[in-house]
C-alpha cells in the first residue's frame, strides 16, 4: 500500500530530517519526494510504500501528526487512492 505525506509550513532547517527519519523508523520506504519553498513557507509532498511497515496506516498517520505539532508544521498521511480520488478532474 501507498500513501501521500503532505508537510507544510513556515520554513525552518531540519524538517526534511525530521520527517524523512520518523518515516525510516517505521520501515516506511520514501518512493518519490518533492518539496519547494514558497515566499518562506515550506512545502513537500512524498509518496511512501508501506508494505514492509512496522505502523499501520492509523498508526502512521497519528504518528506523523504529532511530529508536525512537535515541530510546528501541517503533516497529512492520506493513502494513494483517496488522494488521487481527490485530484481528478
Amino acid at each position: 500500500m501507498k500513501a501521500i505525506v503532505t508537510v507544510i509550513g513556515k520554513d525552518k532547517s531540519g524538517i526534511i530530517a525530521k520527517v524523512s527519519s520518523k518515516i525510516a523508523d517505521a520501515s516506511i520506504n520514501i518512493e518519490d519526494i518533492s518539496q519547494t519553498l514558497m515566499q518562506g513557507n515550506f512545502t513537500m509532498l512524498m509518496l511512501c510504500e508501506l508494505d514492509n511497515a512496522k505502523l499501520n496506516l492509523k498508526e502512521f498517520k497519528n504518528k506523523m501528526v504529532e511530529l508536525g505539532e512537535n515541530i510546528g508544521v501541517s503533516i497529512h498521511v492520506q493513502h494513494e487512492d483517496i488522494f488521487n480520488a481527490m485530484h481528478k478532474i
